[in-house]
């Protein structure tokens, strides 16, 4: 089986990070949104991964390469975002007729892969929100079967979203249902958003079967509130984690808290739930509720519900903040 990871997105709602960082690598809880969607697949036991890159894809290809050298990893790049449905149909020449796991890039959840993976039948996972409507939405009848899937449909008959997890076993009538779809959308001229939705409900009308599964927890990592909120889950979750060779002077941690390898940090209160990437310089700092990035310079600063990019500098007085890479600030 492959892993499918279409990580090409701009991340508009991420900005002014994602300028000059995928979202994709935002940090989160210590790790980056990409790292945690790795490690969970490969821990399950999935070693081949195709990735679809556009947007700064190189920084991507770069940061996979480097950090997990054993995998069997594909770049593609998506040039033109022409949606989910076009980026996985990218993928096709390299996936064949294997099955594939497919999870959209900024999709983190808890959900039992190792029962998903085991299953034979094709499985979407859903998750019960409060206004479908701007989800994928599933309709499911009592034994699990999907009946239907609709993209961000105005009346919604259900109120179970796709989460973003797809494990596809019919990849020949996935590859099949996507050019249909993409012939339609051209012959139309309409290609701005071709939905993977809308190939899987090809796919039902074509007699594929699939089951739900319920994923426990989905974070949501689209925009600065949701992200700090999820990184805070996840700290709590993975508990963590403060170098132990490293000593802050004059320092108070307060868990949970991330604290990437060679930070110089000293006269601060860090924590709770914050992240703080490699070689960044503390001083007189108090920070809580935040990431901040790496080789980043704070002075003087008091930081709620922040998330700051890196190689940045801020010296003053402030309480909230969004910042981006390579920002030089004076609050004084």
């Amino acid at each position: 089986m492959k892993a499918v990871i279409p990580v090409a997105g701009a991340g508009t709602k991420l900005r002014p990070h994602t300028y000059t960082q995928p979202k994709a690598l935002i940090p989160l809880a210590g790790k980056t949104i990409l790292s945690v969607i790795i490690d969970q697949l490969h821990e399950a036991g999935i070693k081949d991964f195709i990735f679809i890159v556009g947007y700064l894809g190189e920084k991507i290809q770069d940061y996979v390469k480097a950090k997990y050298p054993d995998l069997n990893c594909y770049f593609v790049y998506q040039n033109q975002r022409y949606g989910t449905g076009h980026a996985i149909d990218l993928a096709k020449e390299i996936v064949g007729s294997e099955e594939v796991f497919i999870v959209l890039g900024d999709t983190i959840a808890e959900y039992n892969l190792h029962e998903v993976l085991e299953s034979p039948y094709s499985m979407l996972g859903v998750k019960k929100v409060d206004d479908p409507r701007n989800f994928g939405v599933a309709e499911i009848e009592e034994d699990g079967f999907i009946s239907r899937v609709v993209e961000k449909p105005s009346i919604p008959k259900s109120n179970m979203a796709l989460v973003g997890l797809y494990k596809i076993k019919e990849t020949d009538l996935l590859f099949s249902c996507l050019q249909k779809i993409m012939a339609k959308a051209d012959k139309m001229k309409n290609t701005e958003s071709l939905s993977l939705t809308d190939a899987l409900e090809c796919m039902i009308q074509a007699g594929a079967e699939f089951k739900s599964f319920k994923v426990q927890n989905w974070y949501d990592c689209g925009k600065k509130e949701s992200l700090l909120e999820s990184n805070a889950v996840l700290l709590k979750k993975f508990g963590g984690g403060v170098p132990e060779k490293e000593k802050y002077e004059n320092t108070i941690i307060i868990p949970p808290v991330s604290i990437a390898e060679g930070c110089d940090i000293k006269n601060s209160v860090i924590g709770p739930n914050v992240a703080i990437g490699e070689h960044t310089v503390l001083n007189y700092t108090i920070v809580k509720d935040s990431i901040v990035g790496s080789f980043t310079k704070l002075y003087d600063v008091v930081l709620d519900d922040s998330l700051i990019g890196s190689d940045t500098s801020i010296k003053g007085e402030t309480r909230s903040l969004n910042i981006g890479d390579d920002t030089d600030i004076d609050l004084g």
